[in-house]
């Protein structure tokens, strides 16, 4: 995908070329769900200048969700509230549920991390509950484990037949 930055976008035979901003929004939502630290510095960065540039409100709310997590990561959490919290307003104003979801989620990291557990069931129970409205299964089921894990949701039952 780092390839791809280097790569001229025009002319285009058949269809279109995904934009700068489309890779850089990429590479860094990659390096977010890896949770490495570096790249998503390298990549929010990248992100975030071209969402200036271009007015892209919606990748520049994905790059301070970015940032964010990596200022989480690095033990930095007053500035990584900051950022979930500035990404979340912007998401909330374009109505963007799945990506409210996903720094809600965020945002219950950040409070286990600050071992604030009732903080952290808020955020995940809110994620959940955007997950469940924009019909992110997968992603409301991860919601669901992290609120479990904590003893706040029962686990589901193990089914015998799928092992």
């Amino acid at each position: 995908m780092e390839q791809a930055l280097n790569t001229a976008g025009q002319p285009v035979k058949r269809g279109t070329m995904a934009h700068d901003h489309d890779v850089a929004m990429l590479l860094a939502e990659s390096a977010v769900q890896r949770r490495d630290g570096a790249a998503i510095r390298s990549h929010a960065a990248r992100l975030e200048e071209l969402a200036l540039r271009d007015g892209h409100r919606l990748y520049l709310a994905i790059a301070q969700r970015a940032w964010g997590v990596a200022h989480r990561l690095a033990g930095e959490l007053a500035e990584a509230g900051e950022r979930l919290n500035q990404a979340l307003e912007q998401f909330a104003e374009m109505e963007a549920r799945w990506q409210v979801g996903r720094t809600f989620y965020e945002l219950g990291e950040l409070a286990v991390a600050r071992s604030d557990l009732a903080g952290a069931r808020d955020c995940f129970s809110k994620a959940l509950s955007a997950f469940e409205a924009a019909g992110a299964g997968p992603d409301a089921e991860q919601a669901r484990q992290s609120m479990a894990e904590q003893g706040w949701l029962p686990s589901a039952p193990v089914d015998p037949s799928k092992n």
